[in-house]
């Protein structure tokens, strides 16, 4: 069984996973009022991805036969400047979800939580490609600055986002 203190530090990821998956819908919501659609569809997949990985430590804590603690999700930022300002956040985002994921692994390590070592292992790969996909969007978005057609075809790429396969708690 896994010591409280990881219990409750896998327990506040579940709630930092699921409180990014309603940020990105919120993400999305405002894209699609821009009528930015392919930016909003992006957003909704990686809502979903994000929701995933919530499910993915729950059912680890389920596996390992702890508590499973869920906690309030605070209301998520709607409003924003500009397109590229929700891509920017959704960096930040990222960037802190690392941090998080991180200092967890550290945790997992000081108390000898070697099954959670292995699973969050999946996630520190799984962030190094998130902030890599974010900063390559915001990059773009950059490069394109406001020149219309460029925009159009940026939201246009990001409507081709496949969804990716949930992750199973085999996994």
């Amino acid at each position: 069984m896994l010591s409280q203190t990881v219990q409750d530090a896998l327990n506040d990821q579940i709630n930092t996973e699921l409180g990014s998956s309603y940020n990105y819908l919120a993400m999305s919501a405002y894209c699609e009022r821009q009528n930015f659609l392919g930016c909003a569809h992006w957003l909704q997949v990686q809502s979903q991805e994000e929701y995933g990985h919530g499910m993915k430590i729950f059912q680890f804590m389920q596996d390992r036969n702890s508590k499973v603690v869920l906690k309030q999700i605070a209301a998520p930022r709607g409003e924003f400047n500009s397109v590229v300002e929700v891509f920017e956040s959704a960096l930040e985002q990222e960037i802190h979800v690392s941090e998080r994921i991180n200092s967890l692994y550290e945790l997992a390590f000081k108390e000898k939580a070697f099954a959670a070592l292995v699973e969050l292992q999946w996630f520190i790969t799984e962030q190094v490609e998130e902030e890599r996909t974010a900063r390559e969007i915001v990059a773009k978005f950059h490069m394109v600055k406001s020149d219309p057609s460029a925009m159009l075809d940026l939201d246009r790429e990001l409507a081709g986002r496949m969804a990716a396969a949930a992750a199973t708690p085999a996994e």
